[in-house]
């Protein structure tokens, strides 16, 4: 059987003991992957070095093989810091306002995908699948091929991929593009992004698609699919059920005092649609006078980027407007809004969703948004909350049975609010059977064999 390579910006391969908190299910389903191919997780160490040497790091824990490089301060502040989060995260995202065309970021993209290259090449075997993940690594496919390597490699992409109006305002977009049909599979969460994909190709480079997913350009012929990820359902059931969970759902329980509470659960980014989700719950207070001091929002946003100067001030526009919010309507034994600027782990949170009686899930645009899945996968069959979520996020094209609305609307933000609260027992226990039902069966392992299944089966 052959192995697998999995090539990402960041090696999240498992730890020893005391060195982390709980892995991700990304990171759970695919050091499966590697421990049933006997496999190898490539990427950035997350440290620097003064010069870059192309020493490789390895090492070996609960059967996952890693291998991780250092980059120089400069590769950093090009090729990440730069180009994939101030150009192609922000584009990727439909926010042409805030990306930046630095031709600096660009040379450090290429520059660190060709060391990625000329680094992992050597340790690729003949019969190898390559696993190639995310924005960071575009080109890695063709910088691979030009190294001689005719193996199976496969593309994951798990962010949206914008309309092509949007793309082409990305400086050597075609470039960009074209690097992405060295690969043999490409992967995007949802039809909708695999759709704008295929326009590009037809409209920019002239290609065609055929019904099966194949794309053609020239003399080149890709499969495209749409591979909605998931989370691990068995491992968060057990999170679940940790005494952990039990007591973070029992804190939350006592200190809301018989409150409602909605949750909100994102990384400090403005895709996530954070204001618009604080204007929506403020707009519901001041239209339902009658609710207020009986719920209260728990906004957990732990921050991120801090290196990239848009991310302070979201933090700071942020900070303003829960303040506000709080200064408006707080009673001396109520505040409306909880705003933590922290982190917590799996059984924490699983504890928190299953005591929340609404989950708040307003991005602006996410390629899947998995705090949805698992506020389903949290809660009480008997008794279950109710999941809003926006139209906009990857995760509503399964979850068809929450409640979506539109994150730009503060109205409807407001609306959704006040008919989940209204919501009779028989219609959430309904809801959240429908939603349970594809969360379980549609899981990360389910998304991972999918993909890898696709990979054996294609010809370079």
């Amino acid at each position: 059987m052959s192995r697998l390579i999995v090539i990402s910006n960041r090696v999240a391969a498992p730890k020893p003991e005391g060195e982390g908190g709980a892995q991700g299910g990304l990171a759970v389903a695919l050091s499966a992957a590697l421990r049933e191919y006997q496999g190898l997780w490539f990427g950035w160490s997350g440290n620097t070095v003064e010069e870059f040497s192309g020493e490789i790091h390895f090492a070996r824990h609960e059967g996952v093989s890693s291998a991780t490089i250092d980059l120089e301060p400069q590769d950093v502040d090009e090729y990440y810091n730069g180009y994939a989060n101030r150009t192609l995260w922000p584009l990727f995202h439909y926010r042409i306002d805030l990306a930046e065309y630095d031709r600096s970021f660009g040379s450090g993209y290429e520059r660190v995908n060709e060391r990625f290259a000329e680094t992992v090449a050597p340790l690729i075997e003949a019969d190898d699948l390559v696993w190639v993940h995310d924005y960071h690594l575009i080109p890695l496919g063709s910088q691979l091929r030009e190294r001689g390597l005719r193996n199976r490699i496969g593309f994951f992409l798990h962010i949206p991929w914008p309309p092509a109006r949007l793309m082409t305002s990305l400086p050597a977009h075609e470039r960009l593009v074209l690097s992405l049909l060295a690969y043999d599979v490409i992967g995007f969460q949802t039809a909708e992004w695999l759709e704008s994909f295929q326009n590009y190709v037809e409209r920019e480079l002239g290609g065609h698609c055929d019904p099966d997913g194949t794309i053609h350009v020239g003399d080149r012929s890709v499969h495209a699919a749409a591979y909605p990820i998931g989370i691990d359902y068995k491992e968060f059931q057990a999170a679940v059920a940790s005494p952990g969970a039990h007591e973070a759902c029992t804190r939350l329980t006592e200190s809301a005092a018989g409150r409602h509470t909605i949750i909100g659960v994102d990384r400090l980014d403005y895709s996530k649609g954070l204001a618009e989700r604080f204007e929506g719950y403020r707009r519901f207070l001041e239209d339902n006078d009658h609710c207020r001091g009986k719920l209260f929002l728990l906004q957990i946003a732990p921050p991120s980027r801090g290196e990239v100067d848009t991310y302070e001030t979201i933090r700071e526009s942020l900070d303003e407007l829960s303040g506000r919010i709080n200064g408006e309507y707080a009673e001396v034994d109520w505040v409306p809004i909880r705003y933590v600027n922290q982190g917590y782990g799996r059984e924490d949170l699983a504890g928190f969703y299953r005591a929340a009686k609404i989950a708040l899930i307003t991005p602006l645009r996410d390629g899947m948004n998995l705090v949805a899945t698992e506020y389903v996968a949290a809660q009480d069959p008997d008794d279950p909350g109710i999941l809003i979520l926006s139209r906009f996020a990857g995760a509503a094209l399964q979850l068809k049975d929450a409640l979506l609305c539109n994150p730009y609307s503060k109205e409807d933000i407001s609306d959704s609010i006040r008919r989940a609260l209204a919501m009779p027992k028989e219609e959430r226990i309904r809801r959240w059977r429908a939603m349970n039902a594809v969360v379980e069966k549609q899981d990360v392992v389910w998304w991972r064999k999918c993909f890898v299944d696709a990979l054996e089966g294609s010809r370079g």
